[in-house]
């Protein structure tokens, strides 16, 4: 196939954007599809046959689009382009709903299945999200969440979660229920710090309308006017996962995220995330996004790590006992 150039104009903010660091962002996509990228000046230059070049453009394209929303481009960013140029989605999609702005810019999905999760958030009273660790189901959800409670759409943010992590117990942790409960909550913390700023965050925690709590705690409430995420519901029994899904009042929202290969409950078979989507998955009002290994948007190692477990798995070995994980 014959090798030909075409140029594409960019202005300087698009053309760092693409470029990245150290020329990491351009590396990627020159090594993803065997392309000669280079930046004589008011653009970049693309050198190889017409459908590399046409992906590398596809490619480039997206990375601009997020850089004209003022979203933080990075390599997460440029992988995810790559594959769907590659066919393993659709493209980058434009974000279905007002998400915040934090501190790195705009929230917008990075990736097909994030913003097909971001849309059954937006169309379904109870939403599931599952999947490997990095695919952004966490961090996605608390954006979703923070964005309702700005615009006044819910009263609060209820967040909650088994506290089953390694053998340990909350009694064990010192301090009061919120210092017990927040080591357990860091990811989510660190979302909607990131999402809201430590000062907002810290400010609505002490007027209630952010609030976190272990799953037990849940039992007898009814959350009306409130959005509520439960996260790491691998780790939830079934009798725990019907509790608290049947604690949606009027006016609320949930979403259950969970990685079905993650669960730290002594016997697997009891985690009532796998069985909630089994019964749930076809009743109305609910909606369920099974992200894969392609849509991880963390360091590239951990699509490679998600990918070897996986493959591990299906060749049907055991998985890691009481001596692998220390308990």
């Amino acid at each position: 196939m014959a090798r030909e150039s075409e140029f594409l104009a960019l202005d300087d903010a698009s053309l760092r954007a693409v470029i990245g660091p150290n020329s990491r962002h351009v590396a990627l996509i020159e090594d993803a599809f065997k392309v000669l990228i280079e930046a004589p000046g008011g653009g970049v230059s693309i050198n190889g046959g017409a459908r590399d070049r046409a992906n590398a453009r596809a490619v480039i394209a997206g990375l601009i689009t997020r850089a004209e929303k003022g979203a933080e481009v990075n390599e997460a960013d440029v992988r995810a382009g790559i594959g769907q140029a590659r066919g393993v989605g659709k493209g980058f999609s434009n974000d279905p709903m007002a998400l915040p702005v934090g501190k790195r810019g705009a929230i917008v999905p990075k990736t097909d299945a994030q913003a097909r999760y971001l849309d059954i958030l937006a169309g379904h009273e109870l939403s599931f999200g599952v999947g490997p660790a990095g695919t952004g189901k966490t961090f996605l959800a608390a954006a979703y969440g923070a964005s309702l409670l700005r615009r006044g759409q819910v009263d609060r943010l209820v967040i909650t979660r088994p506290a089953v992590e390694a053998g340990e117990k909350l009694g064990f942790l010192p301090g009061d229920l919120n210092e017990k409960v927040d080591p357990y909550l860091a990811p989510i913390w660190e979302a909607l710090n990131d999402i809201l700023g430590p000062e907002d965050v810290q400010r609505r925690r002490d007027k209630g309308e952010i609030e976190a709590a272990p799953i037990a705690f849940m039992r007898g409430r009814t959350l009306s006017h409130a959005f509520v995420i439960v996260d790491e519901a691998q780790n939830t029994s079934r009798l725990q996962m019907k509790m608290v899904l049947t604690r949606l009042g009027e006016g609320a929202r949930m979403v259950v995220t969970g990685d079905p290969s993650q669960i730290d409950l002594l016997n697997p078979r009891d985690s009532g995330l796998a069985h909630a989507l089994r019964i749930l998955r076809d009743v109305k009002g609910v909606g369920v996004l099974e992200f894969e290994a392609q849509d991880v948007v963390r360091h590239a190692m951990v699509e490679r790590i998600v990918r070897a477990y996986d493959a591990d798995a299906a060749r049907g070995r055991p998985g890691p006992g009481p001596e692998d994980t220390g308990r």
